[in-house]
């Protein structure tokens, strides 16, 4: 914050984003929108990136009150106009690293910051989870919000269950994304912030084989069961397909008993968010120790 400004935050590419007063009506990607909702922040508006469509993805929303905010669209759809309609005075975006604004066109972003402060919270693989919780956390207060009463116990809670529940010797976690009737793309569970705070907890993530792709192993259905997952985390996002659709007879016959939990890999970072997300893997593996 500066002298002649009333608001200020400092983003995670080291710019001191100002404003005359407190933002009141802020447009966000739709990640940051759900989260900062969780700490009684609501945006006016949200907009997506290019794995959505004319309708926002509700595997991203969270608990936002979809029927009173304005989805902007997503990709293609989205210029300066578009984004500027809802007359926001503060633009929430994420970045996967070196500041560019996911799911905004380049040349977009640039106008986009000629005409309206932008800030920016790193979600990228070199961050924690609780690093990125807390940068959301930081915005939420400057602009007026906070934690939801109880949330922290909360998810200290659902971490010592996963925890216990993990154990030692438990069923092998694989996070998949279904991309068609023929392949899946394999997280490594390493590059996925949300993924590493699972294996801190003692939970038994499967690697796919090493080779291309920085993030996912490209993977056919028969490689995909030769992982012998007992646990699957299964994309849910809009752009991939719902893993009960997948037909091929090598993988539902190797993984016919494993327990599926839903995974956003664009995950909300509030403290309600991930403790809803970790309580669905200890029920998991709970489930499968009693099986």
């Amino acid at each position: 914050m500066t002298e002649d400004s009333a608001w200020g935050f400092a983003d995670d590419r080291g710019r001191l984003v100002v404003a005359d007063r407190p933002p009141s009506r802020v447009l966000a990607y739709v990640q940051a929108g759900a989260t900062l909702w969780d700490y009684g922040v609501r945006p006016e508006g949200i907009f997506g990136s290019g794995h959505d469509g004319a309708e926002p993805d509700r595997a991203k929303t969270g608990t936002l009150p979809l029927e009173a905010l304005d989805y902007r669209g997503a990709g293609d759809d989205l210029d300066v106009d578009t984004l500027l309609r809802g007359r926001p005075d503060l633009v929430v975006a994420v970045s996967y690293g070196h500041g560019q604004l996911y799911g905004l066109d380049p040349d977009t972003a640039k106008h986009l910051e000629e005409r309206v402060p932008v800030v920016v919270i790193d979600v990228g693989q070199a961050r924690t989870l609780d690093r990125v919780a807390e940068r959301f956390a930081e915005l939420a207060r400057s602009l007026g919000g906070a934690p939801a009463p109880g949330a922290a116990d909360d998810l200290h809670a659902a971490r010592e269950r996963l925890r216990a529940a993990a154990g030692s010797g438990g069923p092998g976690v694989v996070a998949l994304s279904p991309a068609s009737q023929e392949q899946a793309y394999a997280a490594r569970p390493h590059m996925w912030p949300e993924l590493r705070v699972l294996a801190e907890l003692g939970v038994a993530l499967v690697s796919p084989p090493e080779g291309t792709g920085v993030n996912w192993a490209t993977l056919d259905w028969a490689e995909a069961a030769a992982l012998e997952p007992g646990v699957v985390l299964t994309d849910i996002r809009s752009n991939a397909i719902p893993l009960d659709e997948i037909a091929a007879p090598v993988w539902d016959s190797a993984v016919r008993q494993a327990r599926t939990v839903p995974w956003n890999p664009e995950p909300l970072c509030s403290p309600q968010a991930h403790a809803r997300f970790l309580g669905l893997v200890a029920e998991a593996l709970e489930a499968a120790a009693n099986s």
